[in-house]
């Protein structure tokens, strides 16, 4: 990027390099302990960021996605990941998973015993971004978590599916998965108040009847519309 005079980024990193914090909400503070590859990976991209702009004048920004969901209100761009990385893809496609029937893990220590996440809707995500660039600024560096604010476990997100969706879904209680955390949360007011960001699409199940419907319509992915 310096090479060739790119000189803002826009990095997206992830709430999965904090791990299993002590202390909810997750703040811009809270110390990072990754305990899963994904997040290790994002945690040393990081670092190796920092360690460059010590001699740099680039404009950087880290934006720390929570759980990603949802598609354009408007149907033009859905989540539809390679067949070989369906498996493994965001907490969003936790909704299609719950429409077969899977939960995974509920023995965690929470409320219901299931995973606690803050969703954040991919439209969202997208205005966080646009405001980060309108502020990123030469020489200095921004970190901001880009959440809700808003517990909610998988019991309530399959509560939500089922309504979003229409399906009577049947689900099956799966062990926990390996390098899964239990609670995960942000405070996301250091956004609100530098970039004066906050979350606009947090009805859960709207998000996720609008994911809903580009999947029905998109059963190829991106190939020819079902009619």
């Amino acid at each position: 990027m310096a090479t060739h005079n790119v000189n803002t980024l826009i990095y997206s990193s992830t709430c999965a390099t904090y791990g299993e914090p002590n202390k909810m909400p997750i703040t811009e503070e809270t110390p990072q302990h990754p305990i899963n590859p994904y997040g290790k990976s994002k945690k040393m991209a990081k670092d190796i960021i920092l360690d460059f702009h010590k001699n740099s004048d680039m404009a950087v920004m880290i934006l720390r996605y929570f759980n990603v969901i949802g598609s354009d209100p408007d149907g033009r761009l859905g989540e539809a990941p390679r067949p070989e990385l369906s498996e493994h893809g965001r907490i969003s496609g936790a909704c299609f998973d719950a429409a077969h029937g899977i939960t995974n893990g509920t023995d965690y220590k929470t409320a219901d015993g299931t995973c606690i996440r803050d969703y954040i809707d991919v439209t969202d995500l997208v205005d966080a971004h646009v405001k980060a660039l309108e502020k990123a600024q030469p020489s200095e560096v921004g970190i901001y978590n880009v959440g809700t604010g808003r517990d909610r476990s998988v019991n309530e997100f399959v509560k939500a599916c089922k309504k979003a969706t229409g399906v009577n879904i049947k689900v099956d209680l799966l062990p926990c998965r390996l390098g899964d955390y239990a609670e995960v949360f942000s405070d996301p007011s250091k956004i609100l108040r530098e970039l004066n960001w906050s979350a606009q699409y947090t009805d859960l199940e709207n998000s996720l009847r609008i994911a809903w419907r580009w999947q029905k319509l998109h059963l190829n992915g991106y190939g020819p519309l079902k009619v």
